[in-house]
């Protein structure tokens, strides 16, 4: 089972109902429409047929709307394009003039306010480099420190500036709004700076209706960074689109900065996506370079939560051969790695509040029972999120009532979300959650689970219960050292002095271990339930004299089962069910 959630951009190469089939069913988590380009119709004539195919497929595909964002360009050139030579003077002015050789108008009116002489200028992702020399009224006299040729429209990027442009543009918040209509599942939000940019986004949503849309932080600029923590608390996640990072932040440091990233956001339980030029090369070739392998798997290493394809699938000659091969790559990496010392050394305060506290102890209850899965009963998909922020070694399968939910968790690391149904109260829907997850196929009668939920139900933010439950109507689970079966009342006692207090004649005895100041009151016993592995010999020869049923081996059983309760013991088959029990 793959954990790292992969996101595809729709584009051109996706536009055929047959291959965006084929990418679902390779692995496509999330499908990303970029809105820097297209219009409106050709986004719904996207959104309309993964909506069909994933319906169709019964795969929650999630839908991310990603924002022009502020930037600034260069208008128009007269011939269209210019060449640029190292050394020489070229103006940017805010007034409309036609471009040549020696100026270009730009498209932000206030840039002359915000640079000052010294500020370096990038065109076209950083391939044209200048300096400021002055700035008088609206013009910003420039020398070229890197030359090369500009054309029309390119991007303008001012490193280490805070510009005062406004956040958003009105075509940003007629496409959110579009978005709104859409029912799409997610927003992410370009060149984020502060966390008030990510405020203003969520007003928009709120006032018009898209309240239970996700916000993702595109983190693309040193201010962005800067501002990681306000921009981590107040967002779903954060997206390290290394593209344009890559021309505002030094080269060098980008590495060091990812890394801080995905560490940050995803310990603060929110999602993080790498993005930009991850499998690069496969837009034109059937085969990854050996760099792009290695860096898809230093950020799994990393615990980043999804990976990106940009070009890779929009425009490229290989799309679903390229989400296999990152499908792979991941499955691979994810097998490398020791969730359980992972979780070890993370030093999580899981003592922060109530839910912080029962997901931590959930997943460390699942690692030390060698559990199949974690069951996460959810509503809004907050619970499931914060499991998946410690990372645990077995998957989460989380039953929601909330289609938009399932979907927005698709996102999630190690999540699988599946649908469920309302029970009248919280036994019945835990067992109600375990027979959904069991039609995944991940687990089996017999298993361990362990089940996490909140009370009242379906409430978001109250996850407060923990349960180790067996699956099927078996309890517990070991190895029959004899062939007996009985049926008698539980104590459990997991030292001696619980022993002398709680046993009544005729018990089974449910032990972690047992020792030997337990065997006068263990021959008094109907039966005995170890949880001792390997030979358990004190087990062994109290099976051969005492000639009662024994079980060694039941992982969990002294949680799992309860003193006072009625079970039946088939030591013969190693199993323990609930209840009286006819065994032949």
């Amino acid at each position: 089972m793959r954990r790292t959630k992969i996101i595809c951009t729709m584009g051109p190469a996706t536009d055929n109902e047959e291959v965006l089939k084929d990418l679902m069913l390779a692995g496509m988590d999330v499908a990303r429409l970029n809105f820097s380009h297209g219009t409106h119709e050709e986004a719904l004539e996207r959104i309309n047929l993964i909506k069909k195919v994933r319906e169709e497929l019964d795969i929650p595909v999630a839908i991310l709307l990603d924002t022009k964002g502020p930037e600034v360009r260069v208008k128009n050139f007269k011939k269209g394009k210019v060449q640029l030579k190292e050394g020489q003077k070229f103006t940017l002015c805010t007034d409309d003039v036609e471009g040549d050789e020696t100026q270009v108008s730009i498209t932000y009116s206030n840039l002359p306010n915000d640079v000052k002489v010294g500020n370096r200028i990038l065109i076209d992702d950083g391939l044209i480099e200048m300096e400021v020399l002055s700035v008088k009224g609206t013009r910003i006299l420039c020398q070229v420190k890197n030359g090369g040729v500009v054309s029309d429209k390119k991007g303008v990027n001012i490193p280490n500036v805070s510009l005062s442009m406004p956040y958003m543009s009105q075509k940003d918040m007629d496409d959110i709004l579009f978005g709104i209509r859409e029912d799409v599942d997610f927003i992410a939000a370009s060149f984020v700076r502060t966390a008030d940019d990510i405020k203003e986004i969520k007003n928009l949503l709120q006032n018009n209706g898209g309240r239970n849309i996700r916000i993702i932080a595109k983190i693309e600029n040193a201010e962005g960074v800067q501002n990681i923590d306000d921009i981590v608390r107040e967002t779903h996640g954060i997206m390290i689109a290394r593209g344009d990072m890559g021309v505002e932040i030094d080269m060098q440091d980008l590495p060091v900065i990812q890394k801080r990233l995905i560490k940050k956001t995803y310990r603060a339980g929110k999602v993080v996506i790498t993005a930009t030029q991850m499998l690069d090369s496969m837009i034109r070739n059937p085969r990854p370079t050996r760099a792009e392998t290695t860096d898809v798997a230093n950020a799994i290493y990393d615990g980043t939560s999804a990976i990106m394809l940009s070009g890779e699938t929009a425009i490229g000659k290989y799309p679903v051969e390229t989400v296999k091969t990152m499908a792979s790559i991941a499955e691979r990496t994810e097998n490398d790695i020791d969730y359980v010392k992972r979780l070890d050394r993370m030093n999580f305060d899981s003592r922060m509040d109530v839910t912080n506290a029962i997901s931590h102890a959930t997943c460390t209850t699942a690692h030390d029972l060698h559990a199949a899965a974690i069951i996460a009963l959810t509503y809004s998909g907050g619970t499931a999120m914060q499991l998946s922020r410690f990372r645990p070694s077995c998957p989460i399968i989380a039953p929601t009532l909330s289609i938009k939910a399932r979907r927005q968790l698709n996102l999630s690391w190690g999540v699988i979300p599946i649908m469920s149904e309302a029970r009248s109260n919280t036994d019945e829907l835990f067992d109600h959650a375990v027979e959904c997850a069991q039609k995944t196929g991940l687990i089996k009668d017999g298993e361990l689970v362990v089940i996490t939920g909140g009370a009242p139900m379906g409430v978001a933010g109250t996850t407060n219960i923990m349960k180790v439950h067996l699956v099927g109507h078996i309890l517990a689970s070991g190895k029959g050292l004899d062939s007996l079966n009985t049926t008698a009342n539980v104590c459990v006692a997991t030292n001696y002095e619980q022993l002398e207090k709680n046993f009544c004649d005729g018990d089974i005895v449910v032990t972690n271990n047992i020792t030997k100041d337990m065997i006068p009151i263990l021959k008094k016993a109907a039966g005995i339930i170890s949880e001792e592995t390997g030979e358990a010999v004190n087990a062994t020869v109290l099976a051969a004299a005492l000639d009662i049923p024994v079980i060694v081996a039941a992982a969990g059983s002294t949680k799992i089962l309860k003193s006072g309760t009625t079970i039946t013991m088939d030591a013969k088959c190693g199993l323990v069910y609930s209840g009286t029990e006819n065994i032949a």
